[in-house]
């Protein structure tokens, strides 16, 4: 018997998905069945991803808000409820990143990150959560960790702090909530070819040659290496995997190098 990975008739909701990674994953579970509602903030950018979901069949159901508002996030999964359907599936993706010497960093920006990237997954799951438990139709909710989940790196101290706190929350989440049939689980992207990163990308680039030397696969991610691992921690497959962290980086966090034969 081979485990199921069909997601027909369930309703996802990925946040951030309006680009990159999230829209990535977003259109992965789309593929596998699953009716599909995405967030994001900005206006121009939700209109232009709704086509391109469009471009490739899906259909997608957008709603923008700010997922670290607690009030617009309940009116928002309150009318996500009753227009399109209660969420049996939950990406939280959206997040953000500033790069400044923790010597320089003011206190007001690290608050900003660890609310947007660590306070706001708690936010959403917590209300989602709720609606799986008074359905008793359990869940899956999916955490988007980090390679700075488990290791430091120069400038990004406040981002550290929440992906290293949102694996140690998903661990958390999971204790308490898997009686209710609710697995939460996480992915930990390594280093991704987007648009995001294209000018470092380059060759003769410093850090493009850093990341091909350092990942074992010898390449960057392509957005579309993640769509496995959200399909797998979406579905019936991952029914007894709850509390786990997979990072899709090309091996980087399995090696202290690259090997090279030497």
């Amino acid at each position: 018997m081979t485990p199921s990975f069909d997601l027909s008739g369930k309703t996802a909701l990925v946040t951030g998905a309006t680009h990159g990674l999230g829209m990535a994953m977003a259109k992965a579970l789309a593929f596998y069945g699953a009716r599909l509602v995405v967030n994001g903030h900005t206006p121009a950018k939700m209109e232009s991803a709704i086509k391109a979901y469009a471009s490739e069949g899906i259909k997608a159901h957008p709603y923008l808000f700010d997922v670290s508002d607690e009030k617009a996030v309940d009116s928002a999964i309150s009318k996500i409820e009753t227009e399109i359907a209660p969420i049996d599936i939950l990406v939280n993706n959206a997040g953000m990143i500033q790069r400044t010497p923790a010597l320089e960093m003011a206190p007001k920006d690290f608050r900003k990150i660890i609310d947007i990237d660590l306070v706001s997954p708690f936010i959403v799951s917590q209300r989602i959560a709720n609606s799986m438990i008074s359905r008793n139709s359990g869940g899956k909710i999916i955490n988007i960790c980090s390679m700075m989940s488990e290791l430091g790196r120069d400038t990004v101290s406040a981002y550290a702090a929440a992906k290293g706190g949102l694996k140690m929350l998903t661990k958390n989440l999971a204790t308490e909530w898997a009686k209710f049939n609710i697995q939460v689980n996480g992915i930990g992207p390594g280093y991704f070819a987007t648009d995001q990163t294209a000018p470092i990308r380059v060759d003769g680039h410093p850090f493009n040659e850093f990341i091909i030397n350092r990942t074992p696969a010898s390449r960057w991610g392509k957005p579309e290496d993640l769509g496995g691992a959200a399909v797998f921690l979406a579905s019936p497959a991952s029914d007894f995997v709850n509390g786990q962290i997979i990072y899709v980086d090309g091996g980087i966090l399995a090696t202290i190098g690259k090997p090279n034969g030497e």
